[in-house]
């Protein structure tokens, strides 16, 4: 783990050839820059529960928010201010005092568990050339097709529930024994049919939503100095950052730099004083350029003087990740549902990992698992229990027809879009929260 403070890099590093657990442990205490060793120590003990009891404690730990926990436990302030803020807003683009402290262990977990458990990679290209293509070839290969500009307009039902067909927005109607959905909560919960509008299985999901995140691209005219890896800020407005120019082989560069940040939190939605998903491309990359000279004084000035901003691109997502606060957890759905022909995943469904692309994949292995399982008749996943908070509700609850999704663009789809004036209307029209006027920018100091 790379953290930048003041111009410089510290790392926890972890030795290869030394096992886990032990390798985090070195990691911690070779560390010389970020905590005292009386900090160290005393951050230890509360971890260890989290060693002998595994899962079961983690998960236990749901209802506290990081804050909490570090508090309960009598972990010192200071290792807030040093990990914990970057760790959470790399987690989940929230600050520590909103996040669930099970996100934390989860992370924590892999670490002490697994020898590679921190590994981090990028992709050496675009995710379209790199990712997409890739996966598109592997399925057309085997006989399957991949429908892009192909919307759904709703899920049609039988008499008992089960899905009968997909409508299409062409006015087609898509057939299938198997559906599943990998669309974010968000979405999913704006198609749920009528016939399904009292089931607590997916009533459960109106517990959450997702969290607004920005994602921000700058090109310099001059090399900075950057290291082969993913960086953690402890800034009040970056969370991690990366310069692609040295990582990534498409955009290497030994002449410029090229940077890519994740800037949160971002609004009130996520815990955040400012509305930045409502101001302007300027205002934010204005904002960003005093955090990089904050964290690099000697090669960033905020006006401008030293390393010259060449271009920038502000990409918006205004639902991405399911926000993990505290007491989410039990919330989230099992992938097999009550519907026998209809399967749920995304990375908000019910996994051990976070909202994340592993927490993804893994729900997209366990969503094939129960398919698989159904197709030769074994039923071995049973559904997660609902808890008695959804339970209780039950009585107020009436059908609904579904709310659909309109409009065309990513906005509308749960992806992110720049600030173009299609990508505004369409995210004033469903979900005008996220243009609340929060006031003037506050002044960082």
């Amino acid at each position: 783990m790379v953290f930048v403070i003041l111009g410089e890099f510290t790392t926890f590093d972890f030795m290869p050839g030394i096992p886990a657990p032990f390798n985090f442990g070195l990691a911690i205490l070779s560390n010389q820059k970020m905590l005292t060793l009386w900090e160290k120590l005393q951050t230890a003990p509360p971890l260890l529960p989290m060693l002998v009891e595994g899962q079961p404690f983690i998960d236990a730990q749901d209802e506290l928010s990081v804050t909490d926990f570090m508090r309960k436990y009598g972990m010192p302030e200071r290792i807030n201010d040093e990990v914990f803020i970057a760790m959470a807003k790399a987690l989940d683009f929230i600050d520590p005092d909103k996040l669930s402290m099970t996100v934390v262990l989860t992370a924590m977990n892999r670490f002490l568990n697994e020898d590679d458990g921190l590994q981090m990679a990028f992709l050496d290209g675009n995710q379209p050339d790199r990712l997409c293509k890739p996966m598109v070839d592997y399925i057309e290969a085997r006989g399957g097709q991949v429908l892009t500009k192909a919307a759904v307009k709703e899920i049609v039902t039988n008499d008992d529930g089960s899905v009968k067909h997909l409508l299409m927005r062409s006015g087609e109607k898509i057939e299938a024994d198997e559906y599943i959905s990998a669309m974010p909560v968000d979405v999913m919960k704006r198609f749920v049919p009528k016939a399904w509008s009292t089931m607590p299985h997916f009533r459960q999901m109106d517990e959450l939503e997702g969290i607004p995140v920005i994602n921000i691209h700058m090109w310099f005219d001059k090399k900075l100095t950057s290291v082969d890896h993913l960086c953690f800020s402890r800034s009040p407005l970056l969370s991690v950052y990366a310069d692609m120019s040295t990582t990534c082989k498409e955009y290497y560069d030994e002449n410029k730099s090229m940077l890519e940040l994740v800037f949160a939190p971002c609004s009130p939605i996520a815990g955040g004083k400012t509305n930045w998903i409502g101001k302007s491309d300027e205002e934010i990359i204005d904002a960003t350029m005093g955090e990089l000279a904050r964290l690099f004084p000697t090669e960033i000035a905020q006006d401008g003087s030293k390393a010259k901003l060449l271009k920038y691109a502000v990409v918006r997502t205004p639902r991405s990740v399911y926000a993990a606060i505290p007491g989410r957890n039990k919330y989230r759905p099992s992938q097999k549902t009550p519907i026998p022909n209809f399967t749920l995943a995304g990375d908000w469904t019910s996994q051990k990992f976070l909202g994340s692309m592993e927490g993804a994949v893994l729900a997209g292995k366990l969503a094939a698992e129960v398919v698989a399982d159904r197709a030769v008749g074994i039923e071995s996943k049973p559904l997660k229990e609902i808890h008695q908070t959804v339970m209780a509700k039950s009585s107020t609850w009436k059908e609904a027809e579904p709310a659909g999704v309109k409009g065309d663009g990513p906005i509308a789809w749960g992806a992110g879009s720049d600030n173009n004036a299609g990508a505004r209307k369409q995210l004033a029209e469903s979900d005008p929260e996220q243009l609340v006027d929060t006031g003037a920018i506050p002044v960082l100091r």
